[in-house]
C-alpha cells in the first residue's frame, strides 16, 4: 500500500512530541492524517491499539469510515487479500493492531473506555470534546509488552489531535497548547508539560490549506467557499486558522476587542459605581465592579475572580473569605469618593444551606448583596440586553479584567436555546455581567438618575439586611 504523505504531515510521523494538535486551518489534511498514520504504525508495530474519536457517531462514520478517501477505500487493497478486516467500529490487521473507531457524545459516556489501554489516542476536531473528556480519555492512554520499532523509539504511546478553532473546546484547548498572540507557546516548539498536565512532549503544529496541496488540486474553489462564510471570524479561524478568532461564538459578531476592551483609566467619583456577584465554589465565583458613566456608557473596571488554578475550577474559597478580599481591594475607595449601593448577586446565595445563608456569611463580613430575582426569560432578557448594549458601544471592559476577557467571548450558543449563551461552559463572568446589567438602567427621560429594574427604590430588607431587585 502506498500512502503519501505532505511535507507538513510528514512531519508528524517523526516528530518527538507525544501530546501532538495539528491543524488550525480547514482543508489541513488533518482527518486523513490521522487514517493514514494509524494505518502505518499499525502495519509496522505489531499489537498496537489506535483509538480513534470523533465527539458523534454519525460524524465518525462519514468522515472516516465512508467516502473515497475514508478507511474502507484505503484499506480495500488488503480487506481484498485478508490482510485486513473491518468488522463494525473496529479495524483489524493480521499482525493483531487494531483500530478502534470510537465515539463520546455524552460526558458521561467516558466512563466506557475506563479500562482501555489506548496505546495512539486519536480526536478529531478536538474544539468539539470538553476537557473533562479530554483528560479522562488521556489517563487511558498506556502501553505495556509492545515492541517498538527502533525509528519510533520513545514516540509512544502518544496523542494526535486535530482542530479548527471555535466551538465549546475552542478555550481550553488555546490555553492547553499556548495558542494565540496572547499565547506562551511558539508553534513547532515542544515542551514538557508538568505533571498535573499530563507530562506528555506537547506541541502545536500548524497546517494550512496549501499545506495540503490535494485539496487545491481536487477542490480548487474550496479556498473560495471558506471566504464565502459570511463572518469575518470564521473566515479567520477556518482560513487562516487563527486562534484569536472566536468562530461560532455567542458574541460573534458583536464583541470586538479593539471596540470593548479599553484601557485602565481612573473611574470618576461622580459615576454610578456598583458590585455584581456569582457565587462559586467548587466552580469560580465572578466579582465586578461597574461604572456607569454620565452618557450611559457601562464599564466593568475591576474584577475578583475564584480560579483555582484551571479553567471552570474554583478556588474553593469561603463566602467569609472572599468578603474579606472584597473589603481589601476595597480599602481606599471610599477615600476616592466610590459609594457601593445597588450591589447585586444571583439568588443562589440566599437560599438556605444548613445553619446560615451565603448572604448572611457575606453581610457578617460587610459584604452586602441585593438578591436578583431569576424571572421568566430572565435569561434570554438578560443576554438580549448585554447583546444591544455591545452592538451600542455602550458597554466596555479594562484590559486588567482578564477573567471576563478569557471567558466571556468565547462563550457559545446554548443548543437547545439559541438566544443564550451553553450554561456547561464557563460562564460565570456572563451571569456576572447580566446582573450588573440589569441591576442598574438608565432613566432615558431623566439622564442625570439611574435605576433599579423595579424603581421605585424597595424599602422592605431581608433579615439578612439585603434588599431584592430584579434583573433581566
Amino acid at each position: 500500500m502506498d500512502i503519501h504523505l505532505h511535507p507538513k504531515q510528514g512531519l508528524l510521523l517523526k516528530s518527538i512530541a507525544t501530546e501532538i494538535l495539528f491543524g488550525g486551518a480547514a482543508g489541513g489534511g488533518k482527518s486523513f492524517l490521522m487514517r493514514a498514520l494509524a494505518i502505518i504504525w499499525c502495519a509496522t508495530i505489531p499489537g498496537l491499539q489506535v483509538y480513534l474519536f470523533r465527539r458523534i457517531l454519525d460524524d465518525l462514520i462519514k468522515n472516516h469510515i465512508e467516502g473515497s478517501r475514508g478507511f474502507r477505500a484505503m484499506l480495500a487493497p488488503w480487506v481484498l487479500t485478508g490482510r485486513v478486516q473491518i468488522i463494525d467500529s473496529e479495524i483489524r490487521f493480521w499482525n493483531g493492531s487494531k483500530i478502534y473507531l470510537c465515539h463520546c457524545q455524552h460526558e458521561k459516556d467516558r466512563f466506557k473506555y475506563q479500562g482501555a489501554e489506548i496505546h495512539v489516542l486519536l480526536m478529531d476536531e478536538l474544539t468539539t470534546f470538553t476537557e473533562v473528556i479530554y483528560r479522562f480519555l488521556r489517563t487511558r492512554v498506556r502501553m505495556t509488552s509492545i515492541a517498538v520499532p527502533k525509528e519510533f523509539a520513545g514516540m509512544f504511546p502518544r496523542i494526535l489531535a486535530g482542530s479548527n478553532p471555535g466551538n465549546i473546546g475552542h478555550g481550553w484547548v488555546k490555553a492547553a497548547w499556548g495558542l494565540g498572540r496572547d499565547g506562551a507557546r511558539n508553534a513547532m516548539e515542544v515542551w514538557r508539560t508538568p505533571d498535573e498536565e499530563g507530562g506528555m512532549l506537547r506541541q502545536y503544529v500548524p497546517a494550512k490549506l496549501e499545506d495540503n496541496p490535494t485539496m487545491a488540486q481536487d477542490d480548487p474553489l474550496y479556498r473560495a467557499r471558506l471566504r464565502g462564510l459570511g463572518s469575518a471570524a470564521l473566515v479567520r479561524a477556518f482560513e487562516q486558522g487563527d486562534w484569536d478568532a472566536v468562530a461560532g461564538s455567542f458574541l460573534e459578531g458583536v464583541f470586538d476587542p479593539d471596540r470593548h476592551i479599553v484601557q485602565p483609566f481612573t473611574v470618576p467619583h461622580t459615576w454610578k459605581v456598583w458590585r455584581a456577584m456569582d457565587w462559586g465554589f467548587a466552580k469560580p465565583y465572578s466579582v465586578g465592579w461597574w461604572a456607569l458613566s454620565n452618557d450611559g456608557v457601562y464599564y466593568r473596571w475591576r474584577e475578583l475572580y475564584g480560579y483555582g488554578g484551571k479553567p471552570d475550577v474554583g478556588s474553593r474559597e469561603e463566602p467569609s473569605a472572599v468578603a474579606r478580599r472584597i473589603k481589601e481591594i476595597e480599602t481606599h475607595d471610599e477615600r476616592l469618593g466610590y459609594e457601593y449601593r445597588q450591589n447585586i448577586a444571583d439568588s443562589a446565595i440566599f437560599s438556605e444551606t444548613g445553619t446560615e445563608t451565603i448572604a448572611r456569611a457575606f453581610r457578617q463580613g460587610g459584604v452586602a448583596w441585593r438578591e436578583c430575582a431569576k424571572g421568566k426569560n430572565s435569561r434570554v432578557n438578560g443576554a438580549q440586553r448585554v447583546v444591544d448594549l455591545l452592538m451600542a458601544d455602550r458597554l466596555k471592559v479594562f484590559e486588567s479584567c482578564k477573567h471576563w476577557i478569557r471567558t466571556v467571548p468565547l462563550l457559545m450558543p446554548n443548543p437547545t436555546r439559541l438566544e443564550d449563551v451553553d450554561t456547561k461552559m464557563e460562564d460565570h463572568a456572563w451571569d456576572e455581567t447580566r446582573y450588573a446589567i440589569g441591576a442598574i438602567r438608565r432613566n432615558p427621560e431623566d439622564p442625570d438618575r439611574q435605576m433599579s429594574d423595579d424603581a421605585p427604590e424597595p424599602t422592605q430588607t431581608d433579615a439578612d439586611g439585603n434588599y431584592r431587585i430584579h434583573a433581566q
